[in-house]
């Protein structure tokens, strides 16, 4: 593991404050600021309004009146699809500006973010091209006197919540999607890592996007996010992260039976065979279990290795760990930068305590790092893990890679099925009927088959179990942001129970 830190990186870095985007005004909050400390270098780098419960209050009402009476949802498929064709543009011409504030907010890597950035803008692209293709059925097999239109329209207002391990990659997963549509929309991202999506509503405004269709509020789950969660006039919740907080929205949404669509946590399995690649999968365990510092829902966090290769692969993995540099998110040559908090890094490090507790071998890593500033973590993997341990069945959220053995097919199945998640897992065999079994017995929204975390703008993702409910990006996912209503038109005189009464009475 090579470490490295710039100490003066931020040394000239002027602190950015940002305000709320409530009904096309940019607006202050009346409490003080929040105050985002970048986790690498432990400097003030931006800060945020701090909403309160009426600021909430105030952007639903100017989505809902902006859906009820304004022009968004009425506009042609083409014409909505120009605006975020042209948003896309926009954001890729200030990719540097958003790169840089989600790597200093959240101390991930800058090139790392920047490939977050460039798949985001094919992702509004995508949904632009979406935006067109959005059409209802028709049937007219229901006889001579029967024509039946079933139509698509917008479900309404959306409160879209984010989280801050990927601060503008997701809200790129669901808020061109829900315009696509011709819904309109509150977004909380996360109150640690808020400044790329404050961006985001300075170019939608520059795209064309009529006054309220965008709402921005900033703040704290329980003063912003509840009230978009249980409001009436909202009619839809689309929510990114952990599983527990996820539970406390759909029981915030069911109050009103609103629609909710939820992406929470992963426990996600590598399973490993003797004739894999061996020399491919190695850089993938290593990229699956660190990729953003392993704060990242579909990090590969448990190996489950054939008992007879899994010396020689933890012994392998551990030698590519080495060279894995941790340290400042700037510098465009380090792979795992900063923590998120410093409660998150304690965190992480009690699962790694407690696994030893338990007779765990740490074959790499296992400590924090301290870097003179921030919070770091070292990459680690845990060798010896059983099932029931809690590194093997609770999302760490860390760098810290569980690896457990099996011998049959059948074994290694039960294991990646023995956690509350299901988001995806990979497999590794040159076999490729191995593959398919596996890959249809596990349970769990994505299965890789000798590649993992790899991504496109057609592929749906989400999860089994407690990973969440419905899926994002795809085809279908402007369908999402939708209700059907269906059209039963009746042709010519209409008979009935009631008429033959009629017509002897005129008799």
């Amino acid at each position: 593991m090579t470490v490295l830190v710039n100490p003066r990186a931020l040394r000239d870095h002027k602190a950015r404050h940002f305000k709320m985007l409530i009904g096309g005004e940019w607006v202050s909050a009346s409490a003080d600021p929040i105050e985002r400390v970048a986790p690498s270098h432990g400097v003030v780098v931006s800060s945020f309004q701090a909403g309160s419960k009426a600021d909430a209050e105030r952007a639903i009402s100017a989505a809902r009146n902006a859906f009820d009476t304004g022009p968004w949802s009425r506009m042609t498929g083409s014409e909505r699809s120009r605006i975020l064709l042209k948003a896309a543009d926009l954001i890729a011409a200030r990719s540097e500006e958003l790169a840089y504030l989600d790597a200093i907010e959240a101390g991930k890597p800058i090139s790392q973010v920047k490939g977050e950035i460039a798949g985001s803008v094919d992702i509004w692209r995508y949904a632009a091209a979406l935006a067109r293709d959005l059409h209802g059925e028709s049937y007219n097999t229901l006889g001579e006197a029967t024509l039946g239109v079933v139509l698509r329209e917008a479900i309404g207002v959306v409160s879209i919540i984010t989280p801050w391990n990927f601060p503008f990659l997701i809200v790129g997963q669901k808020l061109p999607f829900a315009l696509a549509a011709g819904c309109t929309t509150v977004v909380k991202p996360s109150e640690l890592t808020s400044g790329s999506t404050l961006v985001l509503g300075e170019i939608l405004q520059e795209a064309g996007v009529p006054d309220g269709v965008v709402n921005i509020v900033t703040g704290t789950g329980p003063e912003v996010g509840a009230v978009m969660t249980s409001h009436p006039q909202v009619d839809m919740v689309s929510f990114t992260g952990s599983t527990g907080v996820g539970k406390l929205t759909m029981t915030n949404a069911a109050q009103t039976l609103k629609k909710v669509s939820l992406e929470l946590g992963g426990k996600n399995p590598q399973i490993v065979f003797p004739d894999a690649d061996l020399e491919a999968f190695i850089d993938a365990a290593v990229f699956g279990a660190y990729f953003n510092a392993g704060e990242c829902c579909n990090a590969g966090s448990r190996l489950i290795l054939h008992k007879s290769i899994a010396k020689d692969v933890v012994s392998r993995v551990s030698e590519l760990a080495r060279g894995v540099k941790v340290g400042d998110p700037l510098d465009p040559t380090t792979k795992v930068g900063a923590m998120i908090t410093p409660q998150h890094l304690e965190k992480v490090a009690a699962y790694i305590a407690g696994a030893k507790d338990k007779g765990v071998e740490v074959a790499h890593g296992g400590e924090t790092l301290d870097l003179g500033m921030g919070q770091f973590m070292a990459p680690t993997i845990l060798s010896g893990v059983t099932p029931d341990m809690a590194v093997a069945r609770e999302e760490v959220f860390g760098p810290v890679l569980s690896v457990l053995t099996f011998e049959t097919t059948a074994e290694a199945v039960e294991i990646a099925n023995s956690v509350d998640y299901g988001l995806s897992a990979g497999v590794w065999s040159r076999d490729f009927d191995t593959c398919l079994t596996i890959g249809r017995k596990v349970r769990a929204g994505t299965v890789w088959m000798n590649t993992f975390m790899d991504g496109a703008s057609e592929l749906p993702f989400g999860g089994y179990k407690q990973s969440g409910l419905g899926r994002e990006l795809g085809r279908h996912s402007v369908e999402d942001y939708t209700e059907t209503k269906t059209l039963n038109m009746h042709i010519g005189a209409r008979t009935g129970w009631w008429m033959p009464q009629a017509a002897d009475r005129r008799g």
